[in-house]
């Protein structure tokens, strides 16, 4: 895996393994050689591909589906797998979504983070916990500079609110619960950015809705075009996971805290920006775009602090903007116009980005 940290043999879980990053965090892992399980969610069936399925993210590990709000089946999945390492990506993540349904949202994120570190402190084999959040638990001052580990935490949506619940449940196992069983298992949580990349059909995403409107034939449609983002690809913060999770089993004490895991500067662009961007990159040569402003309430400007991370635990970005729209654009203009099978896109990307870490 080049440079990078290994996790080879080890036993690891992903929650929400059906997912987007958590596909992509599969796929890595199996091709670090870690014996790998999946607890989720089936992908939603909307009627459009998912990459765990087009991708056959199953294939080659255990995966089980089941909801993260069912602690009695949360706990039996720990129970049998036995995992060493837990990746907990599992959630509600759309902001959208969390306002027609806020009661889910926090249900899911609040207390299914909840049951996951529970059962994980129950089970006797776990060592390291990575707790997935987001970029947005922070209380959003609209500030040029970016947001620090330890700056104040919040949440004007359901969706923030409750991610930035999910960090003081995961503050509190770390600092009162787990420590009373001798401090077995370390546990830290991982603020990313905006992700990108291939293989990303969710809902109300930017990404994704601007894909869908170029093969319908449809303008594309922007709500905050000049809402700055840390834009970053997905396999610069499923590199930063893997990092975390080898320097939580190494060095505990020192890496049981709170990372941000964001991009570069020049990633740090508005939507307006990324969209032109990407069609360009996708290889259209007219794209109309039109700008409808939402009536719910998004943040215009948040990016993050990484030195945090790239000091203490030796991470870093390694794809800077044009790489980052250049290898997704790749990707779905392989998938969608050149036929291309998933799971190999999959597989050359990640091959790709490990050799900028070789």
């Amino acid at each position: 895996m080049g440079d990078l940290p290994s996790l080879s043999g080890v036993r690891t879980l992903v929650t929400g393994h059906t997912g987007f990053k958590g596909s992509w965090l599969c796929a890595w892992l199996k091709h670090d050689g870690a014996e790998v399980a999946g607890f989720s969610l089936a992908p939603e069936p909307n009627g459009e591909p998912n990459l765990f399925e087009a991708a056959a993210i199953a294939k080659g590990m255990r995966s089980r589906i089941g909801d993260i709000r069912d602690f009695e089946l949360v706990e039996r999945d720990f129970r049998e797998f036995k995992p060493e390492v837990v990746f907990h990506l599992a959630a509600q993540p759309l902001v959208r979504r969390s306002y027609r349904d806020p009661l889910a949202t926090f249900s899911t994120n609040v207390m299914g983070t909840a049951h996951v570190l529970e059962a994980a402190r129950r089970c006797g084999s776990v060592r390291a916990i990575v707790c997935v959040t987001t970029d947005k638990v922070y209380d959003n001052k609209e500030w040029v500079w970016g947001y620090r580990e330890d700056d104040p935490l919040g949440g004007a949506d359901p969706y923030s609110a409750s991610k930035a619940a999910a960090e003081i449940v995961a503050g509190c196992y770390r600092r009162s619960l787990l420590p009373l069983d001798a401090g077995r298992v370390a546990l830290a949580t991982a603020r990313g950015g905006n992700v990108i990349g291939g293989g990303d059909w969710s809902e109300d995403r930017l990404i994704p809705d601007i894909v869908r409107f170029i093969n319908a034939g449809r303008p594309i449609i922007l709500r905050n075009p000049g809402a700055v983002r840390p834009w970053q690809h997905v396999l610069d913060l499923v590199g930063g996971y893997v990092i975390l999770a080898h320097r939580l089993l190494a060095e505990p004490a020192k890496a049981a805290d709170a990372w941000n895991f964001g991009p570069g500067r020049e990633n740090e662009v508005d939507v307006e920006r990324l969209a032109r961007s990407f069609v360009k990159a996708y290889g259209v040569e007219r794209a109309h775009i039109e700008i409808v402003p939402s009536a719910l309430k998004e943040a215009n400007f948040l990016k993050l602090d990484i030195a945090k991370s790239t000091m203490l635990l030796g991470w870093r970005p390694k794809l800077g903007f044009e790489s980052t729209i250049g290898l997704t654009a790749q990707w779905y203009r392989g998938f969608h116009r050149e036929g291309l099978a998933a799971g190999g896109l999959v597989s050359r990307q990640i091959g790709t980005y490990l050799e900028l870490n070789g």
